[in-house]
This record gives C-alpha cells, structure tokens and sequence, in this order.
C-alpha cells in the first residue's frame, strides 16, 4: 500500500440490503491502496481508510449501481439529507403490489377455468403480469447483479425460485411467493427505519442554534461559527449551545443528555454550564469558553458515531457466514434438485425441483446481517443516553466478558475533593508554617490535594513570597519537592520520607496524609480528608450480581487510608503506596492471575491512571461532564457521571445487548434450519418459507430494539 493515508466518513444512500451492505465492505476492503472500511449498515455510515478516497464512491458504484455516498461534512448533510431506503416512492411500490394482488387473487378464483390452449395463453398473461408488477424491482437487480457475476445475490436467488416455480407451473405459488416477499420487505425496511429514528432520537441532543450579541442585538448563528468569549443568550426550554461561563441569570439545567441522570442542577452567575445542557427556568447569558468541536457534546457525538466503525466479533463472523452460507444452499438445493430423481426409482424431476426452490427462498441470511449491528447500534446508543460512552460494538462484547473490576481510590471510589482536616506540627514548627510550607511547595500543582492545601492557606489568611520559588520538581507518586529562598522543601507521602531518610514519628494513618520536610528536617503532617462516594458500596454490590468474581483497588495512597476504603466498600484486595509504573505492573499481575474469570476491567481518573487504562481488557475512565483529553483517548469506555454504579449500569448494557444479538442468531439458525429440514423433507411449501424467512428477519429486528424499551427494569437493580 503506497500513499499518505486518508480517513473519511461517508453517509450511504440508497441501501436497504443488509447482505449488500456486507459485500460493498468485503469488495473495499479487498481494493489496492485501502487499509479498512467498515459499513455499518444500523446508522447507515461508511468509515473508510485509504490512499485514494475519491476512487471508493466509483469502486461502490460498480458493486451496488444504485448506492450513492455522500461525505460526512455539515455541508454536504445539509444540502443531501440521507434517504435511507432506494425505495423513493413508497406509496407508488404499494400501488404495484395492490394491482399485482388483485391479478393474483382473480388467478386464485379462476385457475380452474383454463383448459383450452388460448385460455392457457390468457393464463400464463395474467400470471407473468402478476409477476412482474409484483416483482420488478427484483428482476431488475437479479439482472444487475448477474451482470457484475455475482450469483448468490437474495434478489437473484428470488427470481430463480420463483421462475423455477413458474416453470413447473406452480403458478400461485410463484406470484405469491414474490408479493409477500415484497411485503416482507416493505415491513421489514419500516421497521429497520423506525429502529434507526428511535436510535438517533437518542442521540439527537446536538445544539443547533446559538443566539449570540451583536451590535443589533442577539443574532442567531450556528454554534459552530461561534468564537470563545462571546456571549450568548439561552431562553428557558433552550439547549445550551456552547460550554461557557455564566455572566448573568439564576436557572436551573437538565444535565441528563451528558449524565444520564434528569435531576437539575441550579445555576447562577459564575457557574459553568456545558453545552446539550437544557436551561428550564430562568433566561442566562453565557460567555463561551470553548469552541464547539472542543464542548462535551461534540466529543460525545463522535464518539457514539464512530463507535459503530469497531464491529465486535459477532458482527465480524455472522459478514463472513454470510458470506460462504448463501453459496452452500445453493449447491445444496441443486443437488436436491438433481441427485435424488436420478438415484431413486419412483422420485419425479418436479418434486425435488420444488423442494429445491423452497430451500432457496428460505435461504437469505438477511435476518442475521440486519439484528446483529442494529442490536449492539441500541446498546450503544442507550449507553450513551445513560452518561456512557462506549467505543465500539467490540467493547460491548468485552464488557459484556470481564469477570474482575479493578479501581482507583481517588477520585473514583471517593470523591477526589480534598479538605485539609487537620494541621500536626512537629520539631518546633508551628502549624501556620507547616502549612504556608506545603502551599509554597504546591503552589504551581493542579493536583486535587494541591488545591487542598491552597485553599486552606488562602482561607487562614496567610501569605508568601512566591518570587522566592525555584526549582520545582515534581517527583512522580512521591510529592514535589521546591527551592523557597535558601531553604529546600519536600512535601509528599511516607515513601519520600523514607527515600530521604527524613525521620518521622509515624507512619501509618487511616486518611490522606501529606508530610512536610524543611532542609530534610521533619515539619509535620497535614491530614486531607475525602470522601468515599455515596454510590460506591451499591456499585460493588451490583457488579456481583452481575456475576463480576473479584473487586481490587489500587491506590498511590497510603495502606492504612486504603483498608480503610477497601473494608468499608467490601473490596477483596487493595494495593498502597503505588507509584504510576507498580500500578500497571500489579495490574499485569492481577491480569494473568484472574484472566480464568474473563476479562479484567480498570476504572480511573482518565488522567494518571492512563497506562493502566492503555494495559486493561476493557478501560473505564471517570470523565466527569466535563471529561479531560486523557480520558477519552485512552480509555474504551468513558463515563460522564463521575459516579461508581454506572460501571454496574455499563455491564448491565453489555450483558442485555449481548444477549439479544445471540437471541437473534439462535433465531435464525433454529427457524431456518427447521424449515430447511422441512422443505428437503417436502413437508413446508414455498408459502410457509417465505412466511418464515421474512418473520424471522422481522422478529430479529423488533427484538434487537427491545433494548431501548426496557431502561427502567434494566437498571433496577445498579441504582
């Protein structure tokens, strides 16, 4: 493969055949100069990889002539709304099979009555007639397809069977058969668009317009034309277009489309709101502090649209069944056509014919093709209604696996927001220069025990010279350590300490606890407090009712702070004192020892907890609404409420999606298979395989949907 390659996303037009949106994938990926493409045939979206992106619409065209793609860009989506079906007249399509039904039911009522040879010629009129008007389109492509050399084609498939049936005069059968199989069809293409609506619906929560100041006043704009520190106005009702600040107003927003959680939450002047956010009570102006492709909801649109371009194993296997399933029947329906009468004395040519056509009909693998991606396209999609963000349908498959969770303390099982509790002097120091110590040493940190310590020393009304500050280091799971005029100050845990050889008079707590040390003189302690969040001990309770074996926590903390946590939560085992390279080396650890209960699960901040998130089967990140950088490109999953039992809500997602997909493939292959014996058996008709093939694909698509309709009962109990 040669060429700087190209990412590009494609809305496909004209396509309303699952097993044709499985080989325009097959022959791209099979193209010189394209590393993948994926068809995703549930959002109707084509994200391909390539040297020469423009050569892919052309190489579409030759596989499926009436597909058209149209480039992923707001522009070309306004000016060329996506047609989800190459059916643009439905109304005119029902008039045809009326008028066909009509012809087959006067055939029906008079196929007696035609015995001499002109009424046979009138006979067969009406019947092609019947035929054609009910089954044009299906010609139509049949001939397409074989002139691209492609024979396993349903629509040709159709023509043969139906053809065969006029053949040996099976007249009824074969104008019947082709109605209710364009019925089939119409019903099943309803309810796929419908599965597509009630899907998009839920992620539908795209700001569409901003009123931003002017000169003349508000003007409405787009969002994305909007520049930071604009202000814009936002009326009760109203979406929040932009993340910003709020200037003036007291309201209060519905959070739920970034948390998944409808409880308000009050706003006031100096508050920060987040774009998708509803205002409901009061009018607000916002001044804009990021750019729309930068605001929560932009990241979250992508990531659930992109999410369908990592097909899970499933998907993969049932494109590559499909693939050799269809060509199998075939074979074996001409074998039953052809063997049995030449080897069987009293076995007629037209009786296995006909159990051969009926093995055609019932062959069409569109039932599976179709439920699979549209079931983990619902799983997806009401994760992220409920605040998750999972990447891809593969990741639904292995959250649906794990078996062992693993968390970080901080800021995941409690609540990262650091008070300064308590100030222990030691050596002479008093506590006031034990603490104006500690935030000279923090004061360039961001951490959340750095703010801690700040916000105590702002609030006793203490002051510093920070001129004097140099040499800041930060010495990575240990503490910082600065230059303050001519004295040198660490501050950090029980292991810097120790490192230093700074003697101390106690080591162990059973909180957070950050030891100062001036000219490797031991100053004191100052005790953090944190919270355990309030949903944490549910959270591990839930996860076991889930069938997840074993619980572990990981912490840079110190031990006593972390049995402590670890007993209140029921945790079976914890690990302290970590610096960022022992957590991914016990995490490894951990992974080898408890891969016999399925995959292993990590679930962090996003930010430190990064290369753990990078090493575990499946990566949780507590992005919080507002979600950092970190967190969404490292880990597979992404949760918009920092809170512990949407970990449990994401399992119970996995589990239900995965359990619809498998429901479907048992579906299909116990209908199919019976009717499959049957028909060889010359006990089902063309009427009940047809009957069979197109309940089948309908029962599949309702139920891969069934998901979206059951939220409440599903999260009974991870609340």
């Amino acid at each position: 493969m040669t060429g700087k390659l190209t990412a590009e996303k494609f809305t496909v037009q004209n396509l309303d055949c699952a097993n044709c949106a499985a080989k325009i994938e097959d022959g791209l990926n099979r193209m010189e100069g394209v590393e993948t493409a994926v068809l995703d045939f549930a959002s109707l979206t084509l994200h391909v990889k390539a040297s020469n992106v423009a050569q892919v619409a052309a190489a579409v065209e030759k596989i499926e002539p009436n597909v058209r793609l149209v480039p992923k860009t707001e522009k070309s989506q306004q000016q060329a709304p996506v047609k989800e079906t190459g059916r643009s007249d439905r109304h005119r399509e029902l008039l045809w099979l009326g008028v066909a039904s009509l012809l087959f039911l006067l055939h029906l009522l008079t196929e007696n009555w035609f015995h001499t040879r002109s009424l046979m010629a009138l006979e067969l009129f009406v019947v092609v007639t019947a035929y054609l008007m009910a089954g044009r389109n299906v010609v139509l492509n049949a001939w397409k397809t074989i002139q691209r050399k492609d024979f396993f084609d349903e629509n040709v498939l159709m023509v043969i069977a139906t053809a065969g049936a006029l053949a040996i005069h099976a007249y009824s059968e074969a104008i019947g058969v082709m109605i209710f199989y364009k019925i089939g069809e119409l019903l099943q293409d309803r309810a796929v668009s419908r599965s597509r609506r009630s899907i998009a619906g839920l992620l539908a929560a795209k700001p569409k317009d901003a009123m931003v100041q002017s000169e003349s006043g508000f003007q409405k704009t787009r969002p994305e034309d909007v520049n930071i520190g604009e202000i814009v106005l936002v009326k009760p009702g109203q979406k929040v277009p932009l993340d910003g600040i709020v200037l003036s107003g007291i309201s209060q927003v519905d959070t739920s489309v970034l948390t998944g959680e409808s409880l308000p939450l009050a706003i006031k002047p100096g508050a920060t709101v987040l774009a998708g956010q509803i205002n409901q009570t009061g009018a607000l102006t916002i001044r804009v502090s990021r750019r729309f492709e930068d605001t929560s909801i932009a990241k979250i649109m992508d990531l659930v649209e992109n999410a369908t371009a990592r097909k899970a194993r499933t998907e993969k296997f049932i494109t590559r069944f499909a693939r050799y399933y269809t060509p199998l029947i075939v074979m074996t329906a001409a074998t039953i056509a052809l063997v049995p009468p030449l080897i069987m004395p009293d076995a007629s040519f037209g009786t296995w014919i006909y159990r051969a056509l009926v093995l055609l009909v019932i062959s069409c693998p569109c039932a599976l093709v179709i439920s699979i991606p549209l079931g983990y396209f619902a799983g997806i999609g009401l994760a992220s209604r409920n605040g998750i963000l999972v990447k891809g349908s593969n990741y639904i498959d292995a959250l649906a696996g794990v078996g062992t969770v693993v968390f970080d303390k901080t800021g995941t099982l409690t609540k990262g927001v650091f008070t300064v509790r308590e100030i222990v002097p030691r050596k002479g120091f008093s506590s006031e220069q034990v603490l104006t110590y500690a935030a000279a040493a923090e004061a360039q940190s961001s951490h959340p025990i750095a703010v801690s310590i700040l916000t105590a020393f702002s609030n006793a009304g203490l002051s510093m010279e920070t001129e004097k500050l140099s040499q800041h280091v930060n010495l990575a799971g240990q503490g910082v350590k600065v230059r303050w005029g001519d004295q040198s100050i660490v501050v950090g845990n029980d292991h810097l300490l120790h490192k230093r050889a700074i003697d101390h008079d106690r080591c162990e707590f059973d909180s957070t606890v950050v030891h100062v040390a001036v000219d490797n003189q031991y100053a004191g302690y100052i005790v953090i407090g944190d919270q355990i969040r309030p949903d944490a001990a549910s959270a591990i309770q839930s996860l076991r009712q889930l069938g997840v074996r074993r619980v572990a926590m990981l912490t840079g903390d110190n031990s006593c702070a972390a049995t402590y946590v670890s007993r209140s939560l029921n945790i079976d085992a914890v690990h302290a004192d970590l610096l960022p390279e022992d957590k991914v080396r016990i995490f490894e650890t951990l992974q080898q020892q408890h891969r016999k209960n399925g995959n292993v699960a990590f679930v962090g901040d996003g930010i430190n907890d990064a290369p753990v998130l990078a090493r575990a089967d499946v990566g949780i990140a507590m992005g919080g609404a507002i979600g950092s950088d970190a967190a969404i490109e490292t880990a597979d999953v992404v949760l918009m409420k920092d809170a512990p039992s949407k970990v449990a809500q994401a399992l119970t997602i996995a589990h239900t999606t995965r359990r619809i997909v498998w429901q479907n493939i048992g579906l299909a292959f116990v209908i199919k298979g019976f009717f499959i014996i049957l028909g060889t058996a010359g006990m089902a008709s063309m009427w009940e395989a047809v009957f069979a093939d197109m309940g089948t694909a309908l029962l599949a698509v309702l139920n891969s949907t069934r998901i979206l309709r059951h939220r409440d009962k599903m999260f009974a109990n991870t609340r």
